[in-house]
């Protein structure tokens, strides 16, 4: 194959599968891509704009295109091509997630405690959230602060109720107390985060990318659709960690090392990551569709008197 004809943006795996869409999310949330430095990054985003511009170096192998792109897609935004806070990246979410995730799972019997790490967590969230939102919908610094009060005050009420609701309650049931806030938090943070795309709709194109209007159903069901991603990503290690962790605690030898227990738990959660990184982004297509029919009438009247029935389906970036 030419290199100078080689779509650099076209999906190396077929995105309309699940596992297509993992081998993807495997590629670009390799947290290594996270120890390169910014110039390195630089380096791969203007090997991938030369090739979009149809111009490949001489020398330049396929196989190097494919890593640049990698790195492109792991460290800048789809939409204004802008390199990512390195903290908000995905590549990011296996390193920062274990060691919140382990020291929220092994914290979790004090009120303090409990306060402090969902604290900690629902300022990564929302970083993270800011950081991979749908960008064509621009948010006030005042909206991004009354997102992060609102969500960090559900986490923990979610997080203080529930520890003392628990108090009389078997142990493992105050072990999965952090999941539920963490669940509470989601459903809130992200929405919150991004709530310009709801009063306002997001950018809706047709299947060449010609763009055809504003959706509030398309913002809606995107949100809806990485909050289930979120939640997803974060339950296998914070439902079955605790249950493992109760079980290892009964062993003589775990209770000689009960200082290692924190960091027993977060690498135990780095390996649950791993693969529910990839695999709860993966969940989804990141380019969402949604039948014209099933627009706001304004907006499916509009595509309806210009292009009659040749658009069926409009196409939306959903965000991570």
């Amino acid at each position: 194959m030419a290199l100078s004809s080689f779509d650099i943006d076209a999906p190396r795996w077929d995105q309309s599968t699940f596992m297509g869409r993992l081998k993807h999310f495997f590629n670009i949330t390799d947290c290594r891509t996270a120890l390169l430095s910014d110039s390195r990054l630089d380096e791969a985003k203007a090997l991938v704009e030369t090739c979009r511009a149809g111009s490949v170096p001489p020398g330049t192998s396929e196989e190097q295109l494919y890593y640049a792109k990698k790195l492109y897609d792991s460290a800048f935004h789809p939409d204004t091509g802008d390199r990512m806070n390195i903290i908000g990246r995905m590549s990011f979410q296996v390193p920062g997630g274990m060691a919140i995730t382990g020291f929220m799972l092994q914290f979790y019997r004090t009120v303090p405690a409990v306060v402090f790490w969902q604290w900690v967590n629902q300022s990564f969230n929302a970083l993270v959230n800011y950081t991979n939102r749908n960008a064509a919908s621009p948010i006030s610094p005042k909206q991004i602060g009354v997102a992060y009060v609102t969500a960090t005050s559900t986490a923990l009420a979610t997080a203080v109720g529930l520890n003392l609701y628990t108090k009389k309650a078997p142990p493992l049931v105050a072990r999965w107390v952090p999941f539920a806030a963490v669940a509470a938090a989601n459903c809130v943070n992200i929405p919150m985060m991004r709530q310009q795309e709801i009063l306002n709709g997001i950018a809706v194109t047709d299947e060449n990318g010609n763009k055809l209007g504003q959706s509030k159903k398309a913002a809606v069901k995107g949100i809806t659709q990485v909050v289930v991603s979120r939640v997803t990503m974060a339950a296998p290690g914070m439902i079955i960690l605790p249950i493992i962790m109760q079980r290892l605690e009964k062993y003589k030898f775990m209770q000689r090392i009960t200082f290692l227990h924190g960091p027993i738990q977060v690498m135990l959660v780095g390996v649950f990551l791993i693969f529910m990184v990839p695999a709860a982004c993966s969940l989804f297509p990141q380019r969402c569709t949604m039948a014209v029919s099933k627009l706001e009438p304004e907006l499916r009247d509009s595509i309806v008197s210009q292009y009659g029935d040749k658009v069926q389906l409009v196409y939306f970036n959903k965000g991570l």
